[in-house]
């Protein structure tokens, strides 16, 4: 099938499943696994519906390899966050086609790579290509909430279907102009999330005469100031030593790391920075539920990412020291991630030897994801090699940051394309 054709069809593949509303939660996920395999059927590959509750569905859809070789796996999620209609200049379903962009909830995160995914394998299939590993795609359930419907789920009940040696998923790919030259950043490592709550207690009373009482609320916010002038000790991850020795040529320690990504630009400041330590930002609150009661507790929510390698327990000492004393608990509600794959793989030179045909002129950089992506379960369960690529370069990277999980959220076709090009290619490179 020609490339124009395949341009046609990722672009109405997206359309189609930026039309099934999967906002997570409720989710509802099973009539996007349910439209990808009609579709993918129809060319012929083998599609399996893999269910924990029958509105959540998975799909895994694989073209079965001649054993002699590795298995990829193009890894997405079907999932969306919610929309306001009102704040969109388009209905956020709409699927919407204008100026040669695709509008709607997901088409960044991730429903676009949805699509690219299922239309490389479903174009492979239609060509007869014979892999020498199996090449599967998983379209999974409840990555934006993580409630155990998705890809940890089936890695514990259904291994065998995700089971892979090399995997691509979301997390990075965009075109970034570093120095005055062109580079495209692929993930290949995450922070770990880890929320934890801090419990405050003091004792009610009446809020006309709060004198009498002991304001649990008042003692939270002086406790997250404290927390508030935390420095972490500094630390250059590989991934980040990596990148700007690619940049600029140059190595630098922790004191002077952030100078050298400042000499490189903004950019790169803010690439850097949030993976130089651990970071923490109280998000929620919770004290009193009636405005005329001092609350004897107050509960803080806070979002703590820590580095690879990086565990709660390594890290509580600091956070206590920095707190100090008072009458509070600090309880760790779970960590996810925290993983890193090697560079030196086959896959890495896959999406070189792409990089390379697309823009010679360009280098391929890795990253470390200052969130997490559903990348790490792999890592964990099989020791896949997880990269995060997904190549972009129509639209400002700065602008696609701010869309996701916006309004007005959409990707360029010319995106979508690409990314159908550097799938087939990582097929053929890894497993042709």
């Amino acid at each position: 099938m020609a490339t124009v054709s395949l341009r046609d069809e990722v672009t109405t593949v997206l359309q189609d499943l930026i039309r099934l509303d999967t906002v997570n939660p409720p989710g509802n996920e099973t009539v996007a696994a349910e439209y990808l395999r009609d579709y993918l059927e129809r060319s012929g590959v083998t599609c399996e519906l893999y269910a924990r509750v029958p509105e959540r569905a998975n799909l895994v859809a694989r073209i079965p390899g001649r054993g002699d070789g590795p298995r990829l796996l193009f890894l997405s999620h079907t999932d969306t966050v919610l929309a306001d209609a009102s704040e969109w200049k388009v209905d956020p379903w709409s699927g919407a086609l204008l100026d040669g962009e695709v509008w709607g909830r997901g088409a960044l995160d991730m429903k676009g790579q949805v699509a690219a995914s299922a239309v490389a394998i479903a174009s492979l299939a239609r060509e007869g290509f014979e892999p020498a590993g199996d090449l599967v795609f998983a379209a999974t359930a409840d990555e934006e909430v993580g409630e155990d419907f998705g890809l940890p789920w089936l890695c514990e009940a259904h291994p065998e279907a995700v089971r892979a040696d090399y995997a691509i998923n979301e997390g990075a790919g965009e075109r970034l102009d570093l120095g005055g030259h062109p580079f495209y950043l692929c993930s290949t490592a995450e922070k770990m999330s880890a929320p934890f709550l801090l419990r405050v207690y003091g004792r009610s009373g009446h809020a006309s005469m709060p004198g009498i009482a002991d304001n649990a609320l008042l003692k939270a916010a002086r406790l997250l100031g404290r927390l508030d002038e935390l420095r972490p000790e500094r630390v250059v991850l590989p991934e980040i030593d990596a990148l700007l020795r690619a940049v600029t040529g140059h190595s630098a320690g922790p004191e002077e790391v952030l100078e050298l990504a400042k000499a490189v630009g903004p950019v790169a400041v803010s690439l850097v920075e949030p993976l130089l330590s651990l970071t923490v930002a109280p998000t929620m609150i919770q004290a009193s539920q009636k405005r005329n009661v001092v609350p004897a507790l107050c509960e803080v929510t806070v979002d703590c990412r820590l580095l690879p390698g990086q565990t709660p327990a390594d890290v509580e000492p600091l956070l206590r020291a920095a707190l100090g004393e008072g009458d509070y608990d600090l309880e760790w509600v779970q960590a996810q991630g925290g993983t890193r794959s090697p560079l030196e793989t086959p896959l890495w030179d896959a999406v070189e030897s792409f990089v390379a045909e697309v823009e010679p002129d360009a280098r391929v950089v890795p990253v470390c994801v200052a969130g997490f992506t559903d990348s790490h379960w792999l890592r964990d369960a099989f020791g896949t090699v997880a990269y995060g690529f997904f190549p972009a370069r129509a639209m400002d990277p700065e602008l696609a940051a701010r869309l996701i999980h916006s309004a007005d959220e959409r990707v360029p076709v010319d995106d979508l394309e690409l990314g159908v090009r550097f799938l087939r290619h990582a097929a053929h490179a890894l497993s042709g």
